[in-house]
């Protein structure tokens, strides 16, 4: 077990050894915790909720007849947490992305890609103003492109740093702090701090630039400091680093600052690097980060906003944060469907759509839709018979 947090916080061997025996650490005095055995032990749980939300509007989707989706009729409840659940093959992402997703996008307006054949799109469609797929992909192509970028962070860092005396005097703008245009990027590795050595035969190779020794910008740049730091310096700091380090004074940019960086804090991704390549990034990583941008958005516009397994790679304590994040999409008025199969966020929706009953040829119809309690009952759905272990056991993780 690897630890105790994330980040700068982890990088330490916990516990190793029998599996039934780690729960034994919550239990021993001053031992490291263990998140994983506080979840395995039942101290730290995702508990079910106390009540379902109620629904009334939904969009609905005819005769969905592709790949092995068997003319199916499925109704998505709009303002509340619905999860769409079945066996590997049974057609979820079909109906979802192929299906769904597309033709709500082209009704809104929007370009993007043919939807799938369905008869009819129908439904309380008017109450949405706008469709989102929240896939892993990285979420930007650049190998510049990195968190506070994505959330337009680094925008209002570098106004901060052009504000400076220093800057002011060495007639510095906001964009000579900007690694991704000429100015005060280091030009030997074009603001990457790093250099690729094509190889003929063999991988590339990626060494520190040797003109900036990986700091990305010229000397002149990197000598304009904010309160003893450097542009390079708040780079290297995480999210929550950085927002104890800008939250110590009381100034309207610092404000922004942190109002930019607080939703990656709000999902769990307090411990990445403020200037941590995408590339770096984990899936599930990825997916978070595009979740914080619509908190930092904070759009007012009624949102369908679609997950496809949010919890690949994640830790109970992850999804526990993110179950947190999505109550607070659905209090500001919009709507979560989820592609998933992890039970403990099944057991949190307050709507299950069970594809199946098997994968491939076998599959393709909608076993039940219903509460988790109501799926739970369906004697023709695999995920009610796992989930009602679920139920059953209360709060026990």
């Amino acid at each position: 077990d690897v630890g105790p947090d994330a980040g700068r916080l982890g990088g330490e061997i916990i516990f190793q050894g029998d599996p039934s025996s780690i729960e034994e650490l919550t239990e021993t005095p001053g031992a490291a915790i263990s998140y994983t055995a506080r979840y395995l032990s039942g101290r730290l749980t995702i508990p079910v909720p106390g009540t379902r939300r109620r629904w009334r509007d939904s969009i609905v989707i005819k005769g969905a007849r592709e790949h092995n989706l068997k003319d199916v009729d499925v109704t998505f409840p709009l303002g509340v947490m619905t999860v769409v659940t079945g066996v590997s093959g049974s057609g979820k992402s079909t109906l979802v992305r192929d299906v769904l997703y597309r033709a709500l996008n082209r009704k809104l307006g929007n370009p993007g890609d043919a939807p799938s054949y369905h008869r009819e799109l129908s439904g309380d469609i008017a109450r949405l103003s706008a469709v989102e797929f929240v896939d892993q992909n990285p979420i930007g192509k650049s190998t510049r492109s990195n968190p506070a970028t994505y959330l337009k962070a680094f925008d209002e860092i570098r106004k901060l740093f052009a504000s400076t005396q220093g800057a002011k005097q060495m007639g510095f703008t906001a964009s000579d702090f900007s690694f991704n245009s000429d100015g005060g990027r280091c030009e030997a590795c074009k603001g990457e701090g790093m250099i690729t050595i094509e190889m003929q035969f063999m991988a590339d190779i990626t060494v520190p630039c040797e003109e900036c020794h990986g700091k990305r910008y010229q000397k002149e740049i990197l000598e304009i400091e904010y309160r003893g730091k450097n542009i390079y310096d708040i780079l290297e700091m995480t999210i929550n680093q950085a927002i104890e380090f800008f939250g110590e004074t009381d100034g309207t940019q610092e404000k922004r600052i942190i109002k930019r960086l607080k939703p990656l804090q709000d999902v769990g991704l307090g411990y990445i690097k403020i200037g941590q390549n995408s590339s770096s990034l984990s899936g599930g990583e990825n997916q978070r980060v595009k979740l914080a941008s619509f908190f930092a958005d904070e759009s007012k516009q009624p949102t369908m906003y679609i997950f496809d397994e949010p919890t690949t790679g994640l830790h109970f304590n992850d999804i526990a944060t993110l179950m947190k994040s999505f109550d607070r999409l659905i209090s500001m008025g919009h709507t979560v469907l989820i592609i998933e199969h992890n039970m403990d966020v099944i057991k949190c929706a307050d709507h299950v759509i069970d594809m199946g009953p098997e994968g491939g040829d076998a599959g393709g119809s909608l076993v039940i839709a219903g509460t988790p309690e109501e799926v739970a009952s369906c004697p023709a759905s695999y995920t009610g018979k796992y989930l009602k272990e679920k139920l059953s056991a209360g709060s026990d993780i």
